[in-house]
């Protein structure tokens, strides 16, 4: 193998790092970071379309309960949750 190939593997292993694995890795972050910072009275968007407010948080369990209409609560796996529409503010201690 000579050297400019072994320099051009280099580089495409590179470009392909910054390009798709890095960013990759930063989204589930963020994502991650997201799901930890869930409180009760966030407005939510799961993965499927689903709208609603959190009403409970579970912390040892991986679901919360959210309301999608007026008294009617579902649970729902955290990891389905996509956006957080409105945040709360957190309550005074």
């Amino acid at each position: 193998m000579r050297p400019a190939d072994l320099i051009m593997l280099l580089a495409i292993f590179a470009i392909m790092y910054f390009l798709l694995i890095r960013p990759q890795q930063k989204k589930l972050k963020e994502h991650q970071a997201l799901l930890a910072g869930l409180r009760r009275g966030d407005q939510i968007i799961t993965q499927g379309g689903v709208i609603g407010k959190i009403v409970k948080v579970k912390d040892d369990s991986n679901e919360v309960e959210v309301e999608i209409a007026k008294g009617v609560n579902v649970r729902v796996i955290k990891s389905t949750i996509t956006t957080v529409m409105n945040k709360t503010e957190p309550a005074n201690s």
